[in-house]
């Protein structure tokens, strides 16, 4: 294997295989956004095509350098902030039976309670 110097990797920085990755990408052609655009069944425009190149460009450069500062060193995070569970537990309690809670419904036909029909349904 040649070695060769990387343009945005300093000597002696260890190699980020993400990062190498995304280098190689960011170069979008017109071509490519075209082509995903047929993948995606997007009908765009030359203007649109032309503007999504330059933006896609774009976000790729600013993946690859967020990449590069990211070292084995820092814990890979979802959130700013530790989350803790805020469930309770779940615990069987005391619960009223059927027929304790149809004695409060308007009706009922003894085992549900019944209701008027909505948006015109039929019964």
């Amino acid at each position: 294997m040649i070695a060769t110097s990387h343009p945005l990797r300093t000597p002696g920085e260890p190699t980020n295989p993400h990062r190498d990755k995304l280098e190689i990408m960011s170069d979008i052609t017109a071509e490519q956004v075209r082509h995903l655009a047929g993948l995606a069944r997007i009908d765009l425009s030359e203007a649109e095509i032309a503007s999504l190149t330059l933006e896609l460009g774009q976000i790729v450069e600013a993946v690859a350098s967020v990449s590069s500062v990211a070292t084995a060193d820092v814990p890979i995070t979802s959130h700013p902030i530790p989350l803790v569970n805020v469930y309770r537990e779940d615990v069987v309690a005391d619960v009223l039976d059927t027929a304790q809670v149809l004695t409060q419904a308007p009706e009922h036909d003894g085992s549900r309670f019944k209701v008027s029909a909505i948006l015109g349904e039929e019964q």
